[in-house]
């Protein structure tokens, strides 16, 4: 931290010290924490006139305060409410949803994995405006969810029910002190136990003209609508309105789960006013010994000497009454000890937005955790000349009034945080900032992010986003695009890893892929607009059903060079294969990895087929690498014993021993002998067909619905071409020299049984579906005549793609280094299930890792889970990344109620 040696350094945590991890804001004119630093940093005050559609007729009270733009406005598809619920809601239960969405992403959280945790909700808030506002409409009004949306414990609640948290989950109300006070119980949550992380904060909004026009005849409020803390012109303060929220861990947590930390809270205190100062005032003025006595006990419990604190954030309202009393106590209890030289200095939030009342202390605590976070202490603003009932120098106090290094930067920062409520109810927190780690966070770009060793390396990078609906999508990559193009600094993989592993993955997804900055951002810029490019890859979260199948085909994909590009960029994939080799060195006299670059061993039968074999079980154990674990499996002839082996029937040893007999008698009995090609007709007209050659060739596989392979004798398949080339069909002759699965194939049965009698298959992990029989089957079947019908049978790949439909399985990967029963899969299964998803692995001559990472993509898109990190690696800096983008729309009742006294209610259409 700027080689500074401060007190606490990274596994010294002080004992009960809460690290703030995360945080959100919703403030007049700062929509977000960036916002409002640079509001507090520029010493904007974020006050004016109140609204069009606020008060209107009002004009007992004061217009001027702090307001938030479009307060009513909320996507409640987003948080899956109904129109008409929402319009029941609270705007504050809306505004606290967005806000603690909004702080676990700055956490890192992806809101779904805290699910069933012991994370509490702790929020302050006061008043009921809206519950009085939807009351004037009337009992025909009422609805079924009036009580739990018009009800201030809800505020907490909502949160924790939409994100299922089964922590404490409380609404606070201390009248002006609600939310610090909610903290407060917080960390005393963390502290017991508990809770396991908390969010905590407070909300408030300004509705109706009456809670304004109380506060004004109470004489709280400012007749120029602006708060002036500790000066001779204080006459009372401005309205403001919003939120806050932070999420809190234990600071040991914190370190050891590698989260950003912006400060710590070291400890606090709440008490109560009781009597007063017993001189008869009344229940609203302040106790000058309670507040003291609230302050000393904040830093006895916090472990921290009073002369140590550099600034504190005061509750400063800028009453006549309020002030004096504040100095006061706050002199007595931190000041009067301090040399001359050094005074405390103090400022007040207040000046900037307003008092927020309920979220008053939380949007103070939020200026101090940003101020310790930058090091930087902005200006508090209205200051002229001190109120002559506060003898600043005397009290050893100095109002801050400009933005300026903090103070004793050689020495931990701390501060402190006053709120105080109406009913007497103090609360005080003392904050530190964070402890000094190896790697400290960079403002803004991001934290370092370390992962072990990849499941694959590529030089095309993913960024992974998502939105409730299509319109979502788009606004938020076009938020993407501006952030990254706004910070030259960002690095394009620190920003792939923050959004694969920080938000939530919602229904309408896109990856745009690209091997740098510009292109990437171009990827953004077409996605934003509609116009979708090649490096784009977008889809809906759609696929269910059972789970993953993992294809594996016949021969056929293979392609000179295969694997050798994945071989040097996945450690996953080369010890897999490595494996594979030393499976098959018993039984073949080449060298797995030698062979792949080799045209000439490709093109014999017992050389291609147990290649391919190595391969295809070495991108499964890829794929399982990166999440995606099959539910079933289904080969396509030699396909079967990948398929067998992925699945736990077969040991990879007897995989090995199978595919390398199977494969070495088909070579010596079959090649230079036959041939084999595909048709593109239904199965009916194809034996019609077949018919002219009378027995010299039969039908080897059924693939989709017009989909066939046909083997025999060489002239005979070379005469099937030829007609086909005529115009009569559709036909491929197949790279294969033998005729699989014809009579040709019975010249191995006795040798083949017998040189695979000792294999014994055991009970597999997942579901084998074989395509001999054409349905679910037991793996512990898969003896020794199971292999010889394998290789002489039809295979029966439609039927058994039909059956895994049937069965509900909706997504299908080819494992393949070439898709070459992708077409086929996609027109059995489209026919009645037209939302399945399937893909291939890798493409012939494309580049494999690109490859992968576009499987994956396609995969992700629609739904199905995949561990983006694994893909990782290198130690990054986590880039920043903007919140997710909501489609906020008007939610309000068609009424706006604006008078105190009006006896006819003023209808507003909105």
């Amino acid at each position: 931290m700027n080689g500074v040696d401060v007190a606490l350094t990274a596994g010294k945590a002080e004992a009960g010290e809460i690290a703030v991890v995360g945080l959100s804001c919703r403030l007049p004119k700062a929509a977000g924490p960036a916002e409002f630093w640079r509001l507090l940093r520029d010493g904007v005050d974020a006050t004016g006139e109140a609204p069009d559609d606020r008060w209107v007729g009002d004009t007992q009270s004061p217009r001027r305060g702090g307001f938030l733009d479009q307060m009513d406005h909320f996507d409640a598809d987003f948080f899956g409410i109904s129109p008409r619920e929402a319009v029941a809601m609270d705007p504050r239960q809306r505004l606290l949803l967005e806000l603690s969405w909004e702080a676990l992403e700055d956490t890192r959280i992806v809101p779904a994995t805290l699910r069933g945790s012991r994370t509490g909700v702790f929020v302050g808030a006061m008043g009921d405006d809206y519950a009085v506002l939807m009351s004037r409409l009337g009992q025909e009004t009422i609805g079924q969810h009036t009580l739990t949306g018009s009800s201030r414990a809800i505020i907490a609640n909502r949160v924790s029910r939409f994100l299922g948290l089964r922590g404490p989950s409380l609404t606070v109300d201390t009248a002006q002190s609600s939310s610090l006070v909610a903290v407060h119980m917080a960390c005393e949550s963390l502290r017991r136990g508990e809770s396991t992380v908390a969010i905590a904060g407070g909300v408030s909004l300004n509705i109706l003209a009456e809670s304004t026009v109380s506060a004004w005849k109470v004489g709280a409020l400012s007749p120029d609508g602006r708060c002036h803390t500790f000066d001779a012109r204080a006459n009372g303060y401005a309205r403001g309105e919003g939120g806050a929220v932070v999420v809190l861990k234990k600071l040991d947590d914190a370190l050891a789960d590698g989260d950003k930390i912006y400060c710590v809270i070291a400890g606090g205190a709440v008490n109560n006013e009781g009597e007063g100062d017993g001189d008869g005032s009344g229940l609203t003025v302040p106790s000058r010994s309670a507040q003291t006595d609230v302050i000393q006990e904040a830093y006895q419990r916090a472990s921290v000497d009073p002369t140590e604190v550099q600034y504190v954030e005061l509750h400063g309202t800028g009453t006549k009454v309020g002030d004096p009393i504040e100095a006061a106590a706050l002199g007595a209890a931190l000041g009067t000890r301090r040399p001359a030289d050094s005074p405390l200095l103090v400022g007040s939030v207040k000046t900037n937005v307003g008092h927020l009342e309920g979220a008053a202390g939380i949007t103070g605590m939020l200026k101090v955790v940003l101020s310790l976070r930058h090091r930087l202490l902005p200006p508090s603003l209205n200051f002229v000349e001190a109120n002559p009932d506060i003898p600043l120098d005397e009290l050893r106090l100095r109002v801050h009034t400009h933005l300026a290094d903090w103070p004793e930067r050689s020495r931990r920062l701390v501060a402190g945080v006053s709120a105080f409520g109406m009913g007497g109810t103090n609360c005080h927190l003392v904050l530190a900032e964070a402890p000094v780690r190896g790697s400290d966070v960079r403002i803004p770009g991001g934290e370092s992010a370390e992962s072990s060793a990849p499941v694959v390396s590529s030089s095309v990078v993913p960024w992974v986003v998502s939105g409730r609906s299509e319109s979502a999508l788009r606004e938020q990559a076009r938020r993407l695009a501006v952030h990254v193009e706004a910070d030259p600094g960002l690095d394009s993989v620190g920003v792939g890893a923050a959004l694969v592993s920080t938000r939530a993955s919602l229904e309408h997804r896109a990856v745009v892929l690209g091997t740098g900055r510009d292109e990437l951002i171009a990827g953004l810029a077409g996605l934003a607009s509609g116009e979708q490019g090649a490096g784009v890859v977008t889809g809906q979260s759609m696929a269910g059903g059972r789970g993953v199948v993992f294809v594996f085909p016949g021969q056929g994909s293979q392609w000179v060079g295969m694997a050798q590009g994945l071989l040097a960029v996945s450690p996953v994939f080369a010890e897999r294969m490595r494996e594979c080799a030393q499976a098959l060195a018993p039984f073949v006299e080449w060298d797995l990895l030698e062979v792949l670059g080799d045209q000439e061993a490709l093109e014999r039968t017992d050389v291609v087929q147990p290649v391919l074999w190595a391969v295809m079980v070495s991108l499964a154990q890829v794929w399982q690498s990166l999440g995606v674990t099959p539910a079933a499996v289904v080969g396509h002839s030699q396909g079967e014993v990948a398929a067998a082996c992925v699945a736990g029937g077969l040991s990879l040893d007897d995989a090995a021993r199978i595919i390398a007999v199977r494969s070495r008698l088909l070579d010596r009995e079959l090649s230079g002998r036959g041939g084999m090609a595909s048709v593109r007709l239904p199965l009916d007209e194809v034996e019609s067909l077949l018919a002219r050659w009378a027995g010299r060739l039969s039908v080897a596989a059924v693939n989709g619905l017009s989909w066939v392979v046909v083997s025999g004798d060489a002239d005979a398949v070379a005469e099937l071409v030829s007609a086909g080339e005529a115009g009569e069909f559709r036909v491929r002759r197949m790279a294969a020299d033998g005729a699989g699965h014809s009579a040709q194939v019975e010249r191995i049965k006795g040798e083949l049984i017998e040189s695979l009698a000792g294999i014994v298959s055991g009970e597999g992990r997942v579901a084998f579906y074989s395509t001999v029989t054409g349905e679910l089957t037991d793996t512990r079947e898969l003896d020794a005549e199971y292999w010889y019908r394998n290789a002489r049978e039809t295979v029966q790949f439609a039927d058994t793609t039909r059956a895994l439909a049937a069965a509900d399985y909706g997504t299908f990967v080819e494992v393949s280094p070439h898709p070459v029963l992708v077409p086929s899969l996609e027109e059995t299964l489209f026919e009645s299930h037209p939302a399945a998803v399937v893909t291939g692995t890798l493409r012939r001559g494309e580049d494999e890792s690109e490859q992968l990472v576009a499987a994956v993509a396609r995969l992700h898109v629609s739904g199905v889970p995949v561990e983006w990190s694994a893909g990782g690696g290198r130690k990054r800096r986590m880039g920043g990344v903007p919140p997710d983008a909501v489609c906020r729309g008007p939610v309000f009742p068609p009424l706006l109620y604006i008078s105190e006294t009006a006896d006819v209610l003023i209808l507003v259409v909105v």
